[in-house]
């Protein structure tokens, strides 16, 4: 898989961020200018529709016989799962950081999308094509785009943006916002003032985080 492997105990949570794998388009800044880099623009819903994202595709290996959701599960794994017919996944370890919660049931997590479908509609991606919404919404080429979480803390942020919602463990909030930061930037998304202002008052607070990010082709 392109996918980086995250490490999963729960110290490597709020460790310094690498957003994506090494590549020679990949560029690293502090969070605060990282955040001067998004485009202001005010967001519309305006015909939003969740099955314009095609998801979850075959994956980056339609030869293993397992969804990007599943491809997310393996790839994040503390202590790896077995994996049966039709990539059924059983057993495994795996550790929420929004919540720092451990879960030993993939049933149990959701695969979050870092920036939720809709706020990327909002920020852009209704003039994309359809192709570029299923790049999206199934991106492993950087570790921010898709994170396993439990299904409580995702659900708990639906569609929120920082400015709305930010994870119960407080300890991430820096991690947290780079990997927002991050996945908008890799995906040219915009932001609206009010998100923008919840998110320079976090970076101030968070001197020592970077943000690296690869551009999607």
């Amino acid at each position: 898989m392109a996918r980086c492997v995250r490490g999963g105990a729960p110290a490597s949570a709020v460790l310094p961020l690498t957003v994506s794998c090494p590549a020679h388009a990949a560029e690293t800044l502090p969070l605060a200018e990282a955040v001067t880099r998004l485009p202001v623009e005010t967001e519309s819903r305006d015909g939003y529709d969740r099955n314009a994202f095609r998801h979850w595709n075959t994956g980056d290996d339609p030869s293993d016989g397992c969804s990007t959701r599943n491809e997310v599960l393996l790839a994040e794994a503390v202590e790896p799962p077995a994996v049966g017919p039709g990539c059924r996944l059983s057993g495994g370890r795996w550790f929420s950081y929004y919540d720092q919660v451990w879960a030993t049931s993939a049933s149990g997590l959701d695969i979050d999308h870092m920036v939720p479908l809709a706020e990327s509609w909002d920020s852009g991606a209704s003039a994309w094509t359809a192709q570029r919404r299923e790049a999206y919404a199934n991106d492993q080429g950087a570790d921010a785009g898709l994170v396993a979480v439990t299904a409580r803390s995702n659900r708990s942020k639906a569609d929120q943006d920082p400015a709305q919602w930010l994870p119960p463990a407080t300890g991430v909030h820096c991690r947290y916002v780079a990997e927002w930061v991050a996945t908008k930037l890799r995906w040219s998304l915009a932001a609206d003032e009010a998100e923008v202002a919840a998110l320079e008052k976090t970076a101030a607070g968070c001197p020592d985080q970077g943000v690296t990010y690869e551009p999607a082709s």
